[in-house]
């Protein structure tokens, strides 16, 4: 029988971080605008003063699924929020209860730390994303509209 389970991501783990990330971005379609390397995860997760923290699910002692998520802060709640950055789960685990495990253990962190909010983004093609995390109870913030700056952008608006 399977065991699921979840533990703090490690600095050991930066290569599987990078292999989860790129096979995330094959599936949305984006795998050419991954720029992360093993170094570059080490330094920006694993760092002393990073914000940044990841969960590693494991079935049977090998990784299965990703979790990698930061707290934000709402000024409306004056509380943190617990932000989902990216969840993924192998192709072979799914349906097995890694997500949910994943999604159940940032719940508790989220209310143990007195988060007011647990959050994440999806893309509006991701059906099967989207009936999951509907099913769990999560709700669409339809009325938000998400920007970005990147790249000359960026740098454009930083140097003005």
């Amino acid at each position: 029988m399977s065991v699921l389970s979840i533990r703090n991501a490690t600095l050991d783990d930066a290569g599987v971080i990078l292999q989860f990330v790129k096979e995330l971005a094959a599936y949305e379609k984006a795998e050419h605008q991954v720029l992360a390397t093993e170094t570059s995860i080490r330094e920006s997760i694993f760092s002393q003063d990073s914000a940044t923290k990841a969960l590693i699910c494991e079935t049977n002692n090998k990784p299965v699924g990703l979790a990698v998520y930061f707290l934000n802060y709402s000024t409306w709640l004056a509380k943190h929020g617990l932000y989902l950055e990216d969840l993924y789960v192998t192709p072979a685990a799914r349906g097995t209860g890694a997500g949910k495990a994943l999604l159940k253990h940032l719940a508790q962190i989220a209310v143990r730390k007195n988060c007011g909010r647990f959050e994440w983004s999806v893309l509006d093609w991701n059906e099967p994303a989207i009936k999951f995390y509907e099913s769990l109870g999560a709700q669409p913030q339809n009325e938000w509209i998400g920007y970005r700056l990147t790249g000359q952008a960026l740098l454009d608006l930083a140097d003005s």
